[in-house]
This record gives C-alpha cells, structure tokens and sequence, in this order.
C-alpha cells in the first residue's frame, strides 16, 4: 500500500446547546479531519482535541505540526506505511498522542478498507450493539438540569452523567437521585475541579449511590488520587490520568481508580486502548469508552472500541442529535438504548460531500507538500 495524499480538513459544527463543564463552555466544535487515500483504499480520522489547549494539552494548530512535519515523514520513509510498523516512528516523537492518534487511526481505517474488515473485528469486538449513555452540562439551574435529564431519559440513554464543580455538585445530584430514583444509572464528572481537601465535601456524595466520580482531582496526580479513593466508598474512574497501558498499570496497582475511561486519542489511538482494555480485564476493572463531542468520523470509530467485552459500562457515545443539527456522517441513532456497532470495512462511514462542504472552513493538503 501507498499513501498518494493527505489531506487536513478543517472543520466547524455548531452545538445545539451549549456544553458547560467545569474547564469552560463549548458552543462550536472545530477540529479538523485527516484524509488519507492510498493507491488501496482511503481512510478517514478526526482530531479529538481543539483549537486551544483549554482541556487537552494539545491543539489544533500544533497536533497539525507534529503530523505534517514529524509524524507523516516518519510514515512516509516505511516500506509500506502499516499501523504495525508505527511503533519506532511513533517513538521518535514524545508525547503529541492527539496527533499520533489522529494518523494512526486514518492509516488504520485506509489499511482495513483494503482488507475489506471492520475495525470491530480488528479490535475483538464482541457486540453489534452497545449501550450509551449522554453527559449532562452544568445548567444554569437545578430545574433545568432536571428537565434535561428527563428529555435524556426519555431518548432512552441507558445512563446519566452529571458535569460538577465547586458550588455545582451535591446539590443538582441529590436533586437527580430524588427526581429519578435510586434505580437511575447516575455518575459525575469533575474535570479536575477539587483538592484533596475537598476530600470530606466528595465524601457527602456517597450516599446518592453513584456509579463513579470521574477524575475529582487534577490530572496525573495518582498518589492523591489514591489518598482520596481510602475516603471514599464510591469508586473513582480516571480519565484525563491515564495516556497510556502504563499509566492504567500504575493507577490500579495504586488502588487511585477502581473504573477507568478509556479514550483512544488520549492515549494515543485504538491501539493503545485496547492494550488499556485488556489490563483492565486480566484485573477486573470495568472500563467505558469515553468521548469529545466527536462527529460521525470519530463515533464510528469508538463505537467498535466500546464493543470489546471488558467495556461493562455505557459509554459517552450519544447519538449525532445530541450534539448536532447536522452530523457529516449519516446521523447515528439511538433505538432502546443501544447504538449499532457499523460492520463495514475501517471505521464502517464517510463524510457525507454534502455535509463535509457545508462545515468546512479550510483544507491543507500536508502530502505531498505544496
């Protein structure tokens, strides 16, 4: 197989309400998307990250850097460009695992498309369908998280997170948990937002009988993590932690998680989250399939990942209407709380030329180089 282009497209979707977390406010998703057509076939990714380094470290601008003028020369000196000869290329470059996740999984979709498999079947999954759940923002009100959260049920989500902060926490959730029932798949999500001081207020939270408290504290803080984990009776899930099998190693031998989320991009692409999966599994700690407001391009892809046997939790995997008025894909739909596994080769979807034109704002072709 030969790369013949790549292109980098960027693009803009509007939210259809505006996502509040504990780092800042969402209204538009801009990312971009990489093309990659071979003389086989073409694959498609989506870059997770965003044009600021808000929440990831990484952005936009720079992961386009690190592509075009580390990660793709790299590629493009293999005898054959194969995700399995990625490793020594990969390693050249620290770090940058949005960037390398966003190649990886564009060569990756291009080399399965030319086999003519599904990345389902190339990762293991073991379901055609898998349950999600949906992430609820901070409101502007606790009526008006209710409300939504009600909407949500009634889509059919088979599971409720709950954004929190300081001053956004016991409050809406005890309101959740009286409104719903304990019987209610409920979870909460920090994004860093607490101390270890706030160890005792966290505590409070244990009696709404929670599934998880995702990453309280900040990020790559295991230790404190794991002081907190003693405190507290509902499990801790690790999310902006863990970039690698590694870092998933030394949080379970820690006991700083008992859950861990596993997003592809942030650690580097599929690859590395299965490698996450399956030390989970051999420990026995569930894990979900985490999200970024991805666009069809990067739902189908993790929609496989989700499928794996050891992912026992729903996954922040919602439908396209969640998000967008539009999708560039054909939207994903819930139906009983479940979402369809695609079974056709690579990531199993393309960018409708409709769609993909209406919201792109720039395209960049980074090979060969102009």
């Amino acid at each position: 197989m030969r790369i013949e282009y790549v292109d980098l497209i960027e693009v803009a979707l509007p939210l259809v309400s505006p996502f509040r977390i504990s780092t800042g406010t969402m209204t538009t998703r801009e990312t971009f998307l990489l093309h990659m057509v071979t003389d086989a076939a073409e694959g498609w990714a989506e870059f997770a990250g965003d044009p600021d380094p808000g929440y990831y470290s990484e952005f936009a601008a720079a992961a386009e850097i690190v592509v075009r003028d580390f990660l793709l020369p790299g590629v493009l000196t293999l005898p054959e460009p194969r995700v399995a000869e990625l490793g020594p290329v990969f390693a050249a470059v620290k770090g940058n695992r949005l960037a390398k996740a966003v190649l990886e999984t564009a060569l990756l979709d291009a080399e399965l498309r030319a086999y003519g498999m599904s990345l389902g079947t190339f990762l293991g999954a073991a379901r055609e369908a898998v349950p999600v759940g949906v992430s609820v923002g901070i409101q502007d009100s606790v009526g008006e998280l209710l409300d939504v959260v009600e909407r949500y049920l009634a889509e059919g989500y088979a599971r409720i997170k709950v954004k929190i902060a300081p001053g956004w926490d016991l409050e809406p959730v005890r309101a959740v948990r009286e409104r719903f029932g304990d019987d209610l798949p409920l979870q909460v999500d920090a994004n860093t937002a607490y101390t270890l001081g706030d160890a005792g207020h966290l505590r409070r939270l244990d009696e709404y009988g929670l599934l998880l408290i995702e990453e309280p504290l900040q990020e790559d803080d295991l230790h404190s993590h794991a002081l907190l984990q003693r405190r507290l009776a509902t499990p801790i899930c690790l999310d902006e932690s863990i970039h690698s099998a590694r870092d998933a190693a030394a949080a379970i031998a820690l006991d700083a998680c008992r859950v861990i989320n596993v997003k592809p991009a942030r650690v580097g692409g599929y690859l590395e989250a299965r490698r996450i999966h399956d030390l989970a599994a051999a420990h026995g700690v569930p894990v979900w399939c985490g999200g970024n407001l991805e666009t069809g391009v990067g739902r189908a892809a993790n929609l496989a990942l989700a499928a794996l046997p050891g992912f026992t939790l729903p996954g922040d995997l919602s439908a396209s209407n969640r998000y967008f008025a539009e999708d560039l894909t054909e939207p994903f739909v819930l139906r009983d709380g479940l979402m369809r596994v695609l079974d056709g080769p690579g990531i199993g979807i393309d960018p409708q030329p409709d769609a993909l034109a209406r919201h792109t704002t720039a395209v960049r072709r980074l090979h060969p180089r102009e």
